[in-house]
C-alpha cells in the first residue's frame, strides 16, 4: 500500500537532473533540468518531435533515461510510493475499443480507483453510514466532472458511439476524477470544443489553487498556455525556454530562439532582444536597460 500523503504547496514533487533520453538511436531529450513544485500548472510547449512526449513518458517510468534522474515525490517513476498520485491523459485517450460496454458515466467513475479505494470500501464492513455518505459525495463529485468536460446529456451514453473529441473530454474526466495530486497531460484538449475547453481550463486551475494539484500540460496551443499556464516550458530537446507565462516570447523571439535567421530582417526590428544564458532564453524588453526593475 502507498504510504500517506498530504500535499503542501511549495514543496518540490518533481526534480529533473541531467536528463538525456534516447529513442530508436537517437538522442531525443539532452540535459533536461527542471523542478516543479505543488500547486503549479505547467504548460510544456514545442514543436512536433521536440521531445515532449519524451519527457513525460520518462518521467512515467515508461521510458528509461541514457542518463539522467527523475524523482518523482522523493522517489523513482513507477516506484510503489507514487502508485495513485500520479493522473496520466495520453494523446491515444480518444483511441478507445470501438467494443468497449461502458458508459461515459461507469468510464469517468474508474477515476475513483485510487489509492484510497479500497480504504472506502473497507468502511462499509467498518462504519457503513461513513461508506454511504462518501459514496454520494463521490456521486456528486462525478456528476460536477461530468458537466463540467460538457457531456452531460450523454452520461448513459455507450462511450464507443461518442465522437473523437468525445472519448478525449471523457478521458479528461476519468483523471479529474482521480485522486492523483500530480496530473500529466499530452495534448488533453485535441477535439475538444472551445466552450468545454475553457470549462476544463478554469476548472484545473481551481485545482492548482483550492486543493494543491500540480498539473504539467503539453500542448501546441500557445494562446490557451499564456492564458492558463503559471509557468511555460519551451522544449526542442533541449530547454529553451523557463519562466513565467506572461514573459513567454513573442514570434520572433522564438524564431531567434530556434536559430531561424529572418528573410527579411527589416521587417524584424521592432522585435525584443534576446540574451541566452546556457540555451535558456531570458527576454529583455525594449526600453529596459539600466538593470532589474
Amino acid at each position: 500500500m502507498a504510504e500517506e500523503f498530504l500535499p503542501v504547496c511549495g514543496e518540490e514533487i518533481l526534480h529533473v537532473s541531467n536528463l538525456s533520453v534516447n529513442r530508436s538511436g537517437n538522442e531525443v531529450i539532452q540535459d533536461i533540468n527542471m523542478s516543479i513544485t505543488c500547486g503549479e500548472f505547467v504548460g510544456i510547449v514545442g514543436p512536433n518531435g521536440g521531445g515532449k512526449s519524451t519527457l513525460i513518458l520518462t518521467i512515467l517510468g515508461l521510458l528509461k533515461p541514457r542518463i539522467g534522474q527523475i524523482d518523482v515525490y522523493g522517489k523513482a517513476p513507477m516506484s510503489k510510493a507514487t502508485i495513485g498520485r500520479i493522473g496520466w491523459v495520453p494523446q491515444a485517450a480518444t483511441e478507445l475499443p470501438h467494443n468497449l460496454r461502458i458508459t461515459v458515466k461507469e468510464f469517468i467513475q474508474l477515476g475513483l480507483l485510487s489509492r484510497n479505494f479500497f480504504r472506502q470500501y473497507l468502511d462499509f464492513f467498518i462504519s457503513p453510514p461513513a461508506f454511504f455518505k462518501q459514496r454520494k459525495k463521490n456521486q456528486i463529485k462525478i456528476d460536477k466532472i461530468i458537466e463540467t468536460v460538457g457531456l452531460k446529456q450523454y452520461a448513459n451514453t455507450m462511450i464507443s458511439n461518442l465522437s473523437g473529441g468525445q472519448r478525449q473530454r471523457a478521458a479528461i474526466g476519468k483523471a479529474l476524477a482521480s485522486e492523483a495530486d500530480l496530473l500529466l497531460m499530452d495534448e488533453p484538449m485535441v477535439g475538444v470544443d472551445v466552450e468545454s475547453r475553457n470549462s476544463i481550463m478554469r476548472l484545473l486551475d481551481d485545482l492548482c489553487h483550492d486543493q494543491n494539484k500540480t498539473i504539467v500540460m503539453i500542448s501546441h496551443d500557445l494562446a490557451s498556455m499564456k492564458r492558463t499556464a503559471h509557468r511555460m516550458i519551451y522544449l526542442e530537446h533541449k530547454i529553451r525556454y523557463d519562466g513565467t507565462a506572461e514573459d513567454f516570447p513573442d514570434l520572433s523571439s522564438l524564431a531567434e530562439l530556434r536559430g531561424i535567421e529572418a528573410t527579411h530582417p527589416e521587417a524584424d526590428s521592432t522585435k525584443s532582444d534576446v540574451t541566452k544564458s546556457d540555451d535558456v532564453v531570458i527576454i529583455v524588453s525594449p526600453g529596459a536597460e539600466g538593470g532589474e526593475s
